[in-house]
């Protein structure tokens, strides 16, 4: 595993000149578990004795973004490394951030307040510069108060200490509890668990940002399926998106989804998503049949949904504000709800009707929602590999031909601006399209035999 040498020489340097000054310093959380896991962290962060103030005056570009909680930026080059002093958390009063800290200079006090045990560990980058590549060996340089080495060893995600103090402490733990053991094939210890299953409905005090969040990275770091299990076992599935909790033992018609109700066809798509995914993409294949639970209906000849493409737009719209996700997140999660039926009707499509379809912002994203949802059911490819293979093969200039008429040509014409200007001219583009006129002339001409001469 290869480390990204700036920042780990970055958090190494800061210890030294901490440790030379006299104080004792770390490297600590995340960082150390992925360290000893083989994996490449995302950053480094820095636990030390040092208070902030003297953190802040010992580096020559510091930022005290959080001083108030002994955390302090440090900048070096092309990194900035998270310092933060050893303490202990008073009460949690908002279940987010403790009222009051206590500097300490004991690590142990330290690691006390964290929340996993895995996330609980300590290491001695000075001596572990020569084993960054070998998890095994850097092990002798971690530093255990709390039991994460045997954690990390027999795959397990269990909180520090009285695991009800934890999660009510800060809530959002219970959505990393259920990630970090997706992200990394572990079980939950059984106290954790029943922690959590407990306190479940605490997630509401939660904002939504953070919850969409770390929904988010349940959804995009390759192990969705697992994690949405893992919401559903612990009951936070009902909490945070009881829309999507409703599709259990929604049964489906058996000759199109022979895999069983429309839970368990949304999580063989979540099976099919990839680590580091697009978010909307990802959110699209969760969202996708979100309207059939209201839809459902025995017809005569079979189980229908009559108009669930429409109504899982209106319910994921509602979902998208609940989140508060962006307006641009927003568009292309609801047009990869809106338009994941089409595909079936590609084939008879007009020339104009498929390269509107294309024109559909990120069609690559609609193109990878089709196929895991034809692979987590009949595996018929037979209408993604028609459109995939038309797609590849129309040029860009196909799709978005430059005009062959505008506005300022009509009423050059003669043609007086109005509503019916966009008829026209839609009327235009389908002909164009179609290769029916090719030249302003043929789209004059055009438009005077459908329009008249004037209007």
């Amino acid at each position: 595993m290869p480390v990204p040498a700036s920042q780990f020489d970055a958090a190494l340097r800061i210890v030294q000149a901490l440790r030379e000054a006299g104080h004792e310093a770390w490297l600590a959380g995340g960082c150390v578990r992925d360290l000893l896991l083989g994996r490449e962290p995302a950053d480094y962060d820095v636990a030390t004795s040092a208070t902030p103030d003297v953190v802040l005056a010992s580096f020559p570009r510091t930022f005290a973004v959080g001083a108030h909680f002994g955390v302090v930026l440090v900048a070096d080059e092309d990194t900035v490394t998270e310092v933060a002093t050893f303490r202990s958390d008073g009460v949690y009063s908002d279940g987010r951030r403790p009222d009051s800290v206590h500097y300490t200079t004991s690590a142990e006090e330290d690691v006390q307040r964290r929340d996993f045990t895995i996330n609980g560990l300590l290491l001695d980058p000075v001596h572990a510069v020569d084993a960054l590549d070998n998890p095994a060996s850097l092990r002798e340089a971690a530093l255990d108060y709390v039991g994460g080495l045997a954690d990390l060893d027999a795959g397990v995600i269990c909180a520090i200490g009285e695991p009800a103090r934890r999660f009510e402490e800060d809530q959002l733990r219970l959505l990393r509890a259920v990630r970090f053991a997706a992200r990394f094939g572990f079980a939950i210890e059984p106290k954790t668990l029943a922690a959590m299953q407990a306190l479940a409905p605490k997630i509401a005090s939660v904002s939504r940002e953070r919850v969409r969040d770390e929904l988010t990275k349940m959804l995009t770091e390759g192990r969705a399926r697992r994690a949405f299990e893992l919401l559903d076992e612990t009951g936070l599935l009902a909490e945070v998106l009881p829309e999507i909790a409703r599709m259990k033992g929604v049964a489906q018609p058996p000759q199109f989804h022979p895999e069983g109700d429309v839970w368990t066809h949304t999580l063989m798509l979540l099976e099919q998503l990839e680590p580091g995914a697009p978010p909307t993409l990802a959110w699209g294949a969760l969202l996708h049949d979100v309207g059939k639970p209201a839809t459902f209906r025995i017809a005569p000849d079979r189980i229908r949904f009559d108009g669930h493409v429409e109504v899982g737009v209106a319910i994921g719209a509602e979902i998208c504000r609940r989140f508060r996700f962006s307006n641009e997140e927003t568009h292309q999660i609801l047009a990869l709800i809106e338009n994941h039926m089409r595909f079936a009707d590609a084939d008879r499509m007009k020339s104009s009707t498929l390269k509107r379809f294309f024109r559909l912002d990120r069609f690559e994203e609609h193109l990878a929602l089709h196929k895991m949802d034809c692979m987590a059911a009949s595996g018929n490819l037979d209408h993604w590999n028609f459109v995939r293979e038309r797609y590849a093969a129309m040029p860009e200039e196909a799709v978005r031909p430059v005009p062959l008429l505008t506005g300022r040509e009509l009423i050059a014409a003669g043609y007086q601006p109005g509503p019916r200007f966009k008829e026209i001219l839609r009327a235009v583009e389908d002909a164009q399209l179609e290769g029916a006129i090719t030249t302003m002339d043929n789209a004059m001409a055009l438009v005077r035999e459908r329009f008249g001469d004037l209007p």
